[in-house]
Protein backbone atom coordinates (compact mmCIF):
# COMPACT_ATOMS: atom_id res chain seq x y z
CA UNK A 1 0.00 0.00 0.00
CA UNK A 2 2.31 2.73 -1.28
CA UNK A 3 1.07 6.30 -1.41
CA UNK A 4 3.77 7.55 -3.71
CA UNK A 5 5.35 9.67 -0.97
CA UNK A 6 8.90 8.95 0.18
CA UNK A 7 9.18 7.22 3.53
CA UNK A 8 10.23 9.50 6.35
CA UNK A 9 13.10 8.13 8.38
CA UNK A 10 13.01 8.30 12.16
CA UNK A 11 16.16 10.43 12.03
CA UNK A 12 14.14 13.20 10.35
CA UNK A 13 12.27 13.71 13.63
CA UNK A 14 13.32 16.71 15.67
CA UNK A 15 16.02 15.17 17.89
CA UNK A 16 15.94 15.44 21.68
CA UNK A 17 19.51 16.72 21.59
CA UNK A 18 18.22 19.81 19.73
CA UNK A 19 15.72 20.70 22.46
CA UNK A 20 15.85 22.36 25.86
CA UNK A 21 13.58 20.06 27.85
CA UNK A 22 14.49 19.79 31.52
CA UNK A 23 13.38 22.32 34.10
CA UNK A 24 16.93 22.87 35.47
CA UNK A 25 18.16 23.78 31.98
CA UNK A 26 15.28 26.24 31.49
CA UNK A 27 16.06 27.74 34.89
CA UNK A 28 19.76 28.12 34.03
CA UNK A 29 18.95 29.85 30.73
CA UNK A 30 16.54 32.24 32.45
CA UNK A 31 18.95 32.99 35.31
CA UNK A 32 22.27 33.32 33.44
CA UNK A 33 21.31 33.86 29.80
CA UNK A 34 21.21 36.97 27.66
CA UNK A 35 17.71 38.30 26.99
CA UNK A 36 16.28 40.18 24.05
CA UNK A 37 12.63 40.98 23.42
CA UNK A 38 10.05 42.35 21.03
CA UNK A 39 6.32 42.85 21.64
CA UNK A 40 5.75 39.41 20.07
CA UNK A 41 8.33 37.31 21.91
CA UNK A 42 11.37 37.24 24.15
CA UNK A 43 14.47 35.15 23.57
CA UNK A 44 16.88 33.98 26.26
CA UNK A 45 20.28 32.68 25.10
CA UNK A 46 22.90 30.92 27.20
CA UNK A 47 26.13 30.13 25.33
CA UNK A 48 27.86 26.82 26.03
CA UNK A 49 29.88 24.20 24.17
CA UNK A 50 26.92 22.01 23.13
CA UNK A 51 25.19 22.31 19.75
CA UNK A 52 22.39 24.85 19.41
CA UNK A 53 19.15 23.69 20.99
CA UNK A 54 15.80 25.38 21.56
CA UNK A 55 13.02 25.36 24.11
CA UNK A 56 9.63 27.06 24.14
CA UNK A 57 7.54 28.70 26.84
CA UNK A 58 4.11 29.43 25.40
CA UNK A 59 1.62 29.80 28.23
CA UNK A 60 -2.16 29.91 28.21
CA UNK A 61 -1.85 33.67 28.70
CA UNK A 62 -0.79 33.83 25.05
CA UNK A 63 -3.92 31.96 23.96
CA UNK A 64 -6.11 29.39 25.64
CA UNK A 65 -6.31 27.30 22.46
CA UNK A 66 -3.61 24.64 22.13
CA UNK A 67 -3.86 24.91 18.33
CA UNK A 68 -2.58 28.49 18.42
CA UNK A 69 0.19 27.71 20.93
CA UNK A 70 1.31 24.73 18.84
CA UNK A 71 1.31 26.83 15.65
CA UNK A 72 3.68 29.33 17.27
CA UNK A 73 6.01 26.51 18.36
CA UNK A 74 5.86 24.78 14.97
CA UNK A 75 6.71 27.93 12.97
CA UNK A 76 9.68 28.78 15.18
CA UNK A 77 10.88 25.17 15.51
CA UNK A 78 10.86 24.72 11.72
CA UNK A 79 12.86 27.92 11.28
CA UNK A 80 15.31 26.87 14.01
CA UNK A 81 15.66 23.42 12.46
CA UNK A 82 16.60 24.87 9.06
CA UNK A 83 19.17 27.27 10.54
CA UNK A 84 20.47 25.26 13.50
CA UNK A 85 23.88 24.51 11.99
CA UNK A 86 24.55 28.21 11.38
CA UNK A 87 23.65 29.31 14.91
CA UNK A 88 26.07 29.77 17.79
CA UNK A 89 26.20 26.85 20.18
CA UNK A 90 24.13 27.11 23.32
CA UNK A 91 20.60 26.98 24.65
CA UNK A 92 17.85 29.21 23.24
CA UNK A 93 14.50 29.62 24.99
CA UNK A 94 11.65 31.45 23.27
CA UNK A 95 8.96 32.99 25.46
CA UNK A 96 5.87 33.88 23.45
CA UNK A 97 3.87 36.96 24.39
CA UNK A 98 0.13 37.50 23.84
CA UNK A 99 0.73 39.33 20.53
CA UNK A 100 2.28 36.12 19.15
CA UNK A 101 -1.20 34.57 18.94
CA UNK A 102 -2.20 37.16 16.33
CA UNK A 103 1.13 37.22 14.47
CA UNK A 104 1.55 35.59 11.09
CA UNK A 105 4.34 33.10 10.39
CA UNK A 106 6.59 35.72 8.76
CA UNK A 107 6.01 38.10 11.68
CA UNK A 108 6.99 35.37 14.17
CA UNK A 109 10.13 34.60 12.18
CA UNK A 110 11.00 38.30 11.88
CA UNK A 111 10.63 38.77 15.64
CA UNK A 112 12.73 35.66 16.27
CA UNK A 113 15.50 36.85 13.92
CA UNK A 114 15.49 40.31 15.53
CA UNK A 115 15.75 38.96 19.08
CA UNK A 116 18.34 36.42 17.97
CA UNK A 117 20.63 39.17 16.63
CA UNK A 118 20.17 41.20 19.83
CA UNK A 119 20.84 38.26 22.16
CA UNK A 120 23.94 37.12 20.25
CA UNK A 121 25.31 40.67 20.20
CA UNK A 122 24.82 40.97 23.96
CA UNK A 123 26.47 37.60 24.51
CA UNK A 124 29.51 38.80 22.53
CA UNK A 125 30.01 41.87 24.73
CA UNK A 126 32.59 41.54 27.49
CA UNK A 127 31.07 41.34 30.95
CA UNK A 128 30.93 44.57 32.90
CA UNK A 129 33.30 44.83 35.83
CA UNK A 130 31.28 47.55 37.50
CA UNK A 131 28.64 46.47 39.95
CA UNK A 132 26.23 49.22 38.96
CA UNK A 133 25.50 51.73 36.26
CA UNK A 134 27.36 54.65 37.80
CA UNK A 135 31.14 55.00 37.67
CA UNK A 136 32.91 54.58 41.01
CA UNK A 137 33.03 57.70 43.15
CA UNK A 138 36.26 59.62 43.08
CA UNK A 139 38.03 60.09 46.40
CA UNK A 140 37.19 63.34 48.19
CA UNK A 141 39.60 66.20 47.46
CA UNK A 142 42.20 66.77 50.11
CA UNK A 143 41.36 69.70 52.30
CA UNK A 144 43.84 72.30 53.43
CA UNK A 145 44.93 71.85 57.01
CA UNK A 146 43.10 74.02 59.51
CA UNK A 147 45.34 75.97 61.83
CA UNK A 148 44.34 76.18 65.44
CA UNK A 149 43.91 79.64 66.93
CA UNK A 150 45.23 81.62 63.97
CA UNK A 151 42.85 84.22 62.58
CA UNK A 152 41.61 83.52 59.08
CA UNK A 153 42.50 86.04 56.36
CA UNK A 154 38.84 86.97 55.94
CA UNK A 155 38.33 87.76 59.64
CA UNK A 156 38.03 91.52 60.54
Amino acid sequence: MMTGLPAVERTARYPRSARVRARPEFDAVFAKGHRAATPILALHYLPDDRAARIGFAVSRKVDTRAVIRNRIKRVLRDYFRRHRMTLASGAYVVVARPQAARASGPELIGAFEHTLRQALRRAALPPSLASGTMPPASPPPEQAPVSCGAPSPSAP
